[in-house]
C-alpha cells in the first residue's frame, strides 16, 4: 500500500493551488505545445474534449458490464450565461445517453450550473434537469458531486429541495469533512442514491481530518450508517484496504450499494472487483476543462505524475 511522505503532502497541496491559478490555465491555452503535452497526460483521465467522445467511452464500458457516470467537466462557474449552457449540454448528454440505450448518471458541481452565482439558478437548472432526464425512455440519474466545505450547506440544501419533488437526484457525501456523519443522519429519513469519498479539497484544521487511519475508520462507519439507513450506496474509493474491509462485511451483499472508481486509474482492481461479481461503476468525465481535473488527480496520488510523464513521452516518440 502507498503511504504518502510528507514531500508528497506539500506537492499535493501545492498542485491543488496551482489547479485554481486562472493566469496559469491561460498560458497553458495559449501555449499549443505544452497543451498538447498536458492533454496527452490527460487522456488517460479524461475520455476526450466532447460529449460524443464520452458517450461512445460509455458505451464501450457499458458493454464490459460497468454501470456509468458521466461528467461534463466544469466548476465555479460566474458567469450566467456559461451556467445556461453548462445546463443545456448536460441536457444534450442525457438525450444522447437516452438515444443510446444507456442507463447512467449525469454528474456534476452545482457550481457549474449556478451555485457560484446564486443558489436559486442552480436549483432551477436542477429542476429542469431532472425534470427532462424523466422525459427519456433510459432510466438517467442526476448526481450532485461535493465541493469546498463552504458551499457544503448550500449544496445540500438545494439537493434537498430538488429532491423532494424529484427521485432521480443523488448527493455525494465527503468523509473527511467532521459534519459528515451529521449530514448523513439528516438524510435518513428519504433514502436516496448517497456517493461516498473521502474529499479531495484542502480544508481548514478544525472542518476536516486529513488522510489517514482515523480517515479510513470515519469512511467505513459512514458507509455502514448509508447501508443500514436504506440509501444505494456508492463506495467510490480505489484504496484496497477499504475495499478490503467492504467486501468482508458483506455490506455489497444487501443488494443497495457499489463500488465506484475513476476512469483511467486502478483499472486492474475495478475489473477484479466486476469479474468477482460485484458491481461496479466508472466515473467518465469529458469536456475543456480538463486542466483541473487532471491537476486534482495528480494532487489526489502524486506517483500519478510518474505515469503523466510517462504517458507524455510515450505517445512522442
Amino acid at each position: 500500500m502507498h503511504h504518502e511522505s510528507n514531500l508528497e503532502k506539500q506537492f499535493s497541496a501545492a498542485l491543488k493551488s496551482i489547479a485554481r491559478r486562472k493566469d496559469l490555465k491561460a498560458y497553458v491555452e495559449r501555449t499549443p505545445e505544452l497543451y498538447m503535452l498536458l492533454q496527452q497526460a490527460a487522456s488517460r483521465y479524461v475520455t476526450g474534449e466532447t460529449r460524443q467522445e464520452g458517450v461512445a467511452a460509455s458505451r464501450r464500458l457499458a458493454g464490459e458490464g460497468y454501470k456509468l457516470s458521466i461528467e461534463y467537466i466544469g466548476e465555479n462557474t460566474t458567469d450566467a450565461d456559461e451556467c445556461v449552457a453548462a445546463a443545456a449540454e448536460m441536457k444534450a448528454l442525457i438525450q444522447d445517453l437516452g438515444r443510446a440505450g444507456l442507463p447512467a448518471r449525469v454528474s456534476f458541481d452545482l457550481s457549474h450550473i449556478g451555485l457560484s452565482l446564486d443558489k436559486e439558478l442552480a436549483y432551477s437548472h436542477l429542476m429542469d434537469m431532472s425534470a427532462y432526464a424523466g422525459t427519456v425512455e433510459t432510466e438517467i440519474e442526476l448526481f450532485i458531486s461535493m465541493e469546498e466545505s463552504g458551499k457544503t450547506e448550500d449544496i445540500l440544501s438545494v439537493y434537498t429541495r430538488a429532491a423532494a419533488t424529484y427521485s432521480n437526484i443523488g448527493i455525494t457525501l465527503q468523509a473527511h469533512l467532521n459534519r459528515t456523519p451529521q449530514d448523513l443522519e439528516a438524510l435518513a429519513d428519504s433514502p436516496r442514491r448517497v456517493r461516498i469519498v473521502k474529499g479531495a479539497y484542502q480544508e481548514p484544521e478544525d472542518r476536516a481530518i486529513h488522510r489517514s487511519p482515523a480517515l479510513n475508520e470515519r469512511y467505513l462507519e459512514l458507509v455502514e450508517s448509508a447501508v443500514r439507513q436504506g440509501h444505494h450506496v456508492s463506495i467510490a474509493t480505489h484504496d484496497e484496504a477499504i475495499v478490503d474491509e467492504v467486501l468482508k462485511y458483506g455490506w455489497l451483499s444487501h443488494g443497495n450499494a457499489e463500488f465506484e472508481m475513476l476512469y483511467g486509474i486502478r483499472r486492474e482492481l475495478g475489473s477484479k472487483l466486476k469479474a468477482d461479481g460485484h458491481s461496479v461503476r466508472i466515473y467518465l468525465p469529458y469536456g475543456h476543462e480538463w486542466y483541473l481535473y487532471l491537476c486534482h488527480r495528480i494532487a489526489e496520488y502524486p506517483p500519478n505524475l510518474y505515469r503523466a510523464v510517462i504517458d507524455i513521452v510515450s505517445k512522442r516518440i
